[in-house]
């Protein structure tokens, strides 16, 4: 059956990609949010009832609620993202990582059961631990998404790659301070849950911009920005881990963490400006308003 006939020219597979992998980004955000106020208990730790109920009866229930209603309509997406990569005409790395995403998401739904205690059946379900897994599950299939998304790139030339490189790069240098900003490190902001939502809403984009930039210096033949590209996707993946529960916030770990940042934002900056300088290619500024 020819799907083209029954959908509009402007939605491709890459904007759905793109689209499915925002999506996953924001009910990552949402489920900290959740789970930083205290509401994934409050459905009395049933799953996937509430309240004895289809339908919360308080807010905390609401906000538990609301993040599994986005969470099955995110998974509705990610099952669509997968079918539409091996129904059309994309790379077989464009279907493997779309796949990867799919498989992940029966451990991640699996996970979160147990964090609400699957109605009580393991009371500890609801611990560090198990909150770690989840969000490490769960930044593995934003990834694929995003692997899929850049995949679904192939056919433009070396200098879209190059110019795409720098732009990724520079992205990621804008918005990292944005990230550090909410983050736990400097202490500038209460660590509220809205805070917390909101580092996770900022910080994703800069790893997903680092991941595209080790992409497109791949396709633009800039093996050496590729490279230097790898350990600031690792720091700033770690940035992210430290946000987190992953362990006790103690001053020693802030300085781990202020480390970390320092290194990003040092490594960030020199790969950035060697990315400009390559084949004597344009100022930063004039990089944001070049076309393909």
């Amino acid at each position: 059956m020819d799907t083209a006939r029954y959908r509009p020219d402007w939605l491709t597979f890459r904007r759905f990609a793109a689209f499915t992998t925002a999506l996953t980004a924001t009910l990552i955000a949402l489920g900290v949010y959740t789970s930083a106020t205290g509401s994934g208990l409050a459905c009395s730790a049933q799953w996937p009832l509430c309240d004895n109920g289809l339908l919360p009866q308080t807010i905390p229930s609401f906000i538990e609620w609301f993040h599994r209603l986005v969470a099955m309509v995110t998974g509705f997406f990610i099952l669509g993202t997968v079918g539409w990569a091996w129904r059309a005409d994309t790379a077989r790395r464009t279907k493997l990582a779309a796949t990867l995403s799919v498989v992940l998401l029966p451990l991640q739904v699996s996970i979160g059961a147990v964090t609400v205690t699957l109605n009580g059946w393991l009371p500890n379900g609801y611990s560090p631990p198990t909150q770690s897994a989840h969000l490490l599950v769960a930044l593995s299939i934003f990834t694929a998404l995003v692997a899929t998304t850049l995949f679904a790139y192939d056919g433009h030339h070396r200098t879209s790659a190059l110019v795409r490189t720098r732009r990724a790069l520079l992205a990621s240098l804008a918005f990292l301070p944005v990230s550090v900003l909410f983050s736990r490190a400097p202490g500038l902001l209460a660590y509220t849950p809205g805070a917390q939502a909101t580092f996770v809403l900022t910080s994703l984009p800069v790893f997903a911009a680092l991941v595209g930039a080790v992409y497109w210096a791949g396709r633009a033949e800039m093996d050496r920005v590729r490279l230097a590209t790898y350990p600031v996707v690792g720091l700033v993946f770690v940035h992210v881990l430290l946000g987190r529960d992953l362990l006790i916030y103690t001053g020693s770990v802030r300085l781990l963490n202020l480390g970390v940042l320092a290194a990003a934002f040092l490594a960030l900056a020199g790969v950035t400006w060697a990315a400009y300088q390559q084949e004597g290619g344009p100022t930063p500024t004039q990089g944001l308003t070049s076309s393909d």
